[in-house]
């Protein structure tokens, strides 16, 4: 399993960068992070239960709390703060995020929701 190296918070731009071990590096933006937070309250409980977030344009990362050697909390400005991201988590968020953002933008498309930029 790769392993981070470094995380990184641009709060500016609003984006988590993660360095792993195989010298890939990601730019994470935080309205990706929140709107797919593994979080049971994003995610429910069940494969069909997921919440679509809505509203996260300008969202941003408060603070970043290490959980054990595997994962980070992340702590956003909305007030959400139950997501556990697994460092295979984030590494799966970063070599596929043109595909989670591309859902992400399907899911808003269906409900009829504009995002706002």
């Amino acid at each position: 399993m790769s392993q981070p190296t470094d995380i990184r918070l641009h709060q500016r731009s609003r984006v988590l960068e993660v360095a792993f071990d195989t010298g890939e590096v990601f730019r994470l933006p935080c309205e990706l992070l929140r709107v797919f937070s593994p979080s049971a309250e994003v995610k429910g409980h069940g494969p069909d239960q997921r919440v679509l977030q809505l509203g996260k344009e300008n969202v941003n990362i408060a603070a970043i709390h290490p959980v054990g050697h595997y994962a980070v909390l992340l702590e956003f400005d909305d007030g959400h703060k139950t997501g556990i991201y697994s460092f295979s988590y984030l590494y799966e968020l970063g070599q596929h995020q043109g595909d989670y953002w591309q859902r992400y933008i399907d899911e808003l498309a269906a409900a009829g929701h504009v995002r706002a930029s």
